[in-house]
């Protein structure tokens, strides 16, 4: 995805979801009616109008406290766009903070990182199991290790 609210909602929605039918249709839908929130500051901008849940049809407030919590992170490390989260996860000190600040999000495993550096267009290095590969496949990212 080159849409930061996509990324985000993505891999918060990942967890124990079938992707095709489940994930994907909702992160289509989200891009399609905030196509603004493709950066950190327009994601905030719409998760402040309270409508998320709405938009993706969604209504635990679990993951939509997850998709507030990483945006909090983003946003605490000055990552706007996706070719910023791109040379975050590149650059290894600035990784490293990124992944302990998002580990610290309730329900982001080391999966969610890696699957989070994999939708942002990089390979993480990590093994990519097979459901996550099947999602990441599903999203268009075609180019996994």
């Amino acid at each position: 995805w080159d849409h930061i609210g996509a990324i985000i909602v993505d891999a918060t929605l990942q967890r124990r979801q079938n992707y095709n039918e489940t994930v994907k249709p909702r992160v289509v839908a989200l891009v399609a009616a905030w196509p603004d929130a493709a950066t950190t500051s327009g994601f905030r901008r719409h998760l402040d109008t309270g409508k998320l849940s709405e938009v993706i049809s969604w209504p635990s407030p679990g993951r939509l406290a997850q998709v507030e919590d990483i945006t909090c992170v983003f946003e605490r490390q000055g990552i706007e766009t996706v070719m910023e989260l791109r040379g975050t996860l590149e650059d290894h000190a600035k990784r490293d903070s990124l992944r302990e600040a998002l580990a610290e999000v309730r329900h982001v495993s080391p999966k969610t990182l890696d699957y989070i550096g994999v939708l942002s267009g990089i390979s993480t290095g990590a093994d990519v199991d097979v459901p996550i590969g099947g999602e990441v496949q599903a999203a268009g990212i075609e180019d996994l290790p």
